[in-house]
């Protein structure tokens, strides 16, 4: 299948949008949307298993494919089995319907997840920043190690409290790489 020509995101989200499709953004552009500083290719969601949703979002996945392709429907059964990735015309999309980390997918992910623009007018449900990461943390993957310090800190950010102390390990990393950065001054 030929990739997109450009990711567009918002593309994604807003067909989602347009067939009221009930889900959570999670993944990178959810934390990218919390302030993570994180280059992401796709859009993952965790949709509602509920009554009709499915047929809402098999409507929206059929817009969203390549012009002329058949696309597959997604069920329950599908989306039970693990990830469903499908390439549409803007680019990658996940469905996830049990994510890592988050017991009861978007029943769970719902509850403390918020509106967050994305631009062009849409502002889609967004996980928040504690369940992504819980979701980065349950994967364990090494490239989630930096995103999960970020997204505890914006944990303790919205929490209102003082960051917990640093681990020597943690300090000696943080001041290297300052010292890197840090502009040389000459006499």
């Amino acid at each position: 299948m030929m990739a997109p020509s450009q990711f567009d995101p918002v593309a994604i989200v807003a067909a989602l949008e347009r067939y009221g499709v009930d889900y959570v953004l999670i993944g990178g552009l959810a934390q990218v949307l919390r302030g993570v500083d994180v280059v992401t290719e796709d859009v993952d969601i965790c949709p509602s298993f509920a009554r009709g949703n499915l047929e809402r979002l098999n409507e929206a996945l059929a817009e969203l494919g390549p012009a002329g392709a058949e696309v597959a429907r997604v069920d329950e059964d599908a989306l039970a089995r693990g990830p469903v990735e499908m390439q549409t015309e803007h680019g990658e999309l996940k469905l996830v319907g049990s994510p890592q980390g988050v017991p009861n997918g978007f029943v769970a992910l719902r509850r403390a997840a918020t509106r967050e623009r994305i631009g062009r007018g849409i502002s889609p449900l967004t996980a928040s920043a504690g369940d992504l990461a819980a979701m980065a943390g349950a994967l364990g993957r090494g490239e989630d190690r930096e995103r999960l310090m970020m997204l505890r800190r914006l944990v303790e950010l919205e929490a209102g409290r003082e960051p917990s102390p640093r681990t020597s390990e943690q300090a000696r990393i943080a001041s290297s790489q300052t010292a890197r950065r840090a502009p040389r001054t000459t006499r």
